[in-house]
């Protein structure tokens, strides 16, 4: 029946969701998972230390996130395939320019627009395209996007160590840049044929909806008291502007949960060969099972899109962040190698059942007019959380801490972030938006 409900979708809209798709897994050259095996060779060059490494990347992070309100409002104002195609220009660029720096002040240029075009920008693209352009299915459409970051996430880890083994980090990034300038652009370009009139569509519809509504309520309130389906549809026709959002209460009670996947996996993948070194297992074995965590990432995002569908993300997102948690459990409480497979599920379970949850969150509570430019203000959020949590675990770490106890304050984090998380969302549930 699931697999059924994704057919249909591919076929109806085959080109635009396989645009998101790759446009996610395009965002893997910037992400978190793919730089970090280039750390060691990184730090090796430049005769770096973890820490200076660490503060490296921390400031080219977030000189991404100050930037990331600017760039990412402009995708409501810029045809997709204008901005998209800026985009792969962009990390392509990224790409090239990191293989040409020999100083460490360049060196934090050269992080800041790989996290900026990639993490950032293109992974903005992704969401903020499937979120826009699909209502009924917007779920399993995210979901999609989900498949893209976990392909990424499984293939081009090992893939990197191979080819800086073979040709080393600086030619290893070059063909990412030729590959993206060769493969990606061109295919993001013609995958996207024809979606003017996906765009004018999705305009008539907004303007009769929020129309459609606004009468409905008026003619309601003439003759009696509005019930309450006439409200919910009218606040769901709404959409917000990003200084609205701002002054939401109920968005700073979730913006911790929906940072805390972002936070606590960057921090997990950037010290992962750390905590292979400290449980004596070998680097390959543990960059081996990312392929797991794809694939169990992917079978919980196909899994929430659907329940996305069929009840909201409003309903799914309390429950995102625990099987993170326990993972971080997992990993303090064993110290065999056989706990590296329920860590890795667990943490593919958090992670496909968070990405999905919370890319379809925000057009269920703010609307779609302005999705873009509200989810650049959180894409702000969580690529600053991105750049604290590696350093987070490592003064942990230098304090004295071994990496299975620093863990365990994240723990704590998650259960107070959720906490949060449910008041605020109470608070969506209660006013129908």
């Amino acid at each position: 029946m699931i697999l059924g409900a994704y057919g249909l979708l591919l076929k109806n809209h085959t080109r635009f969701v396989l645009f998101g798709l790759i446009t996610a897994f395009a965002s893997s050259f910037g992400q978190t998972y793919f730089i970090g095996i280039f750390g060691h060779a990184i730090q090796q060059d430049f005769a770096m230390s973890h820490t200076q490494w660490g503060g490296i990347y921390m400031a080219g992070t977030l000189l991404s996130a100050l930037l990331l309100p600017v760039t990412g409002k402009w995708i409501d104002q810029v045809p997709l395939q204008r901005y998209t195609y800026t985009v792969v220009l962009c990390l392509a660029f990224a790409c090239w320019f990191i293989t040409q720096v020999h100083s460490l002040g360049w060196l934090v240029v050269g992080v800041f627009l790989l996290r900026q075009s990639g993490q950032g920008l293109m992974s903005h693209v992704a969401y903020t395209s499937m979120g826009r352009y699909f209502d009924q299915q917007r779920g399993k459409a995210t979901a999609m996007v989900a498949m893209g970051f976990a392909a990424g996430e499984a293939m081009l880890p090992l893939i990197a160590v191979m080819a800086i083994a073979a040709v080393g980090w600086r030619w290893s990034y070059v063909g990412v840049a030729v590959f993206l300038l060769v493969v990606i652009l061109p295919a993001s370009m013609w995958l996207l044929r024809g979606h003017n009139c996906r765009h004018q569509d999705y305009e008539q519809k907004l303007i009769t909806c929020e129309a459609a509504s606004l009468d409905n309520i008026e003619s309601s309130v003439v003759s009696k008291k509005p019930s309450a389906e006439v409200i919910k549809n009218a606040t769901s026709a709404k959409s917000w502007r990003r200084r609205d959002v701002l002054k939401d209460y109920r968005f700073y009670l979730i913006l911790p949960a929906v940072s805390a996947t972002s936070l606590v996996s960057t921090a997990l993948f950037f010290h992962h060969l750390n905590l292979a070194d400290e449980k004596g297992w070998s680097h390959a074995f543990i960059t081996g099972n990312y392929l797991l965590y794809s694939l169990v990432a992917t079978v919980m995002a196909v899994i929430a899109g659907q329940l996305i569908d069929r009840f909201s993300a409003l309903s799914l997102m309390p429950f995102t962040l625990m099987p993170i948690a326990a993972a971080l459990l997992m990993i303090n409480l064993v110290d065999s190698y056989w706990v590296i497979w329920p860590y890795m599920v667990l943490l593919g379970m958090g992670s496909g059942l968070a990405q999905t949850a919370q890319a379809a969150l925000w057009p269920e509570c703010y609307g779609v007019r302005y999705l873009g430019s509200i989810k650049s203000l959180y894409w702000t959020f969580v690529v600053f959380a991105s750049a604290l949590g590696p350093v987070w675990l490592g003064y942990l770490v230098d304090q004295g801490y071994s990496f299975q106890q620093a863990v365990l304050t994240m723990v704590v984090y998650l259960v107070l972030a959720t906490c949060l998380m449910m008041i605020g969302l109470r608070g969506f549930s209660s006013s129908s938006v």
